[in-house]
């Protein structure tokens, strides 16, 4: 069984991105790894050769900004660094530069790649997600946060990044998947609030109008979380060992009570019925798992 992995990065450096610890946390279980470095002006280029591994290739690209119509600038990246995959991969294992693996989900991963493998029916496998916010000691858990995403995909025609590359489509249509027992750890929004800020400011341009951009991203130096929040809950296990020492070097603190809901009634009723059922009533779903 071949896997190839494959991500897209710009300034990884100036908007503190985990890319390496994104990358390392799925490289023991590829043969290669191709990532599309985009045109940046700090010092990406040299993070991503700091990784001491021969598996992985660095693609330059050059962002084509007037694609703001969606985030699908961030599409036809993940495409880019998909189409560099070797044509005899069975599988193509995605990753984004804020998200993490936890090696203690290698095993299943690997066993439900070699499981499927020869099963054409499958197009790809479907991840669970944790998505931090704020801290790393604190979960979004509302109706705001998309719960799943297929991250393993086949390596053949048809493939592409879908919408803002949140996730994929063939042919225009949802894959056909199987969902497994693993997570996804999402970091984008654990960052010092400065970085945060300045994240904001310069990915908004991939979706919005400049007219957009003045009335809405504010001149502050600093995000406040607190303006986003509408639910959370404690984070009570274990991360990532590979982001274990960024955790160790961060440097602010932002507590919250996760008891307070700030919530619509609808939303609550919502929220409450899928906390006691596990479904989410209308659930957007870019995949369609097979029974």
């Amino acid at each position: 069984m071949k896997v190839s992995g494959f991500t897209f990065i710009r300034n990884a450096v100036r908007f503190d991105y985990p890319v390496v610890e994104a990358i390392t946390s799925i490289l023991p279980l590829c043969d290669e790894f191709i990532v599309a470095l985009g045109n940046s002006d700090d010092n990406t280029r040299q993070l991503i050769e700091s990784i001491p591994s021969d598996k992985i290739r660095v693609i330059p690209t050059i962002w084509d900004e007037s694609l703001r119509d969606g985030g699908k600038l961030l599409a036809v990246e993940t495409d880019k660094a998909y189409a560099q995959i070797s044509s005899d991969a069975d599988w193509a294992f995605y990753i984004q530069a804020d998200e993490v693996i936890h090696e203690k989900y290698l095993p299943n991963i690997q066993q439900a790649m070699l499981t499927y493998k020869d099963d054409k029916r499958v197009e790809g496998l479907l991840f669970n997600y944790l998505h931090f916010y704020s801290s790393y000691d604190y979960v979004g858990d509302s109706r705001k946060w998309y719960r799943r995403e297929v991250r393993i995909i086949r390596k053949g025609d048809g493939f592409h990044s879908y919408g803002d590359a949140q996730g994929f489509r063939r042919y225009d249509r949802h894959l056909r998947v199987i969902p497994i027992n693993a997570f996804v750890y999402h970091y984008g929004w654990v960052k010092h609030p400065s970085f945060q800020q300045e994240k904001q400011k310069s990915f908004h341009r991939l979706w919005h109008s400049d007219e957009w951009m003045k009335k809405n991203i504010t001149s502050t130096n600093e995000f406040d979380y607190s303006k986003h929040i509408d639910s959370l809950k404690h984070f009570t296990d274990s991360h990532p060992g590979v982001i274990k020492q960024r955790i160790q070097n961060k440097n602010w603190e932002l507590p919250f009570d996760p008891s307070i809901k700030k919530m619509s009634s609808l939303k609550k009723l919502h929220y409450f019925f899928e906390e006691k059922t596990g479904w989410r009533i209308g659930e957007y779903k870019n995949f369609k798992i097979i029974k």
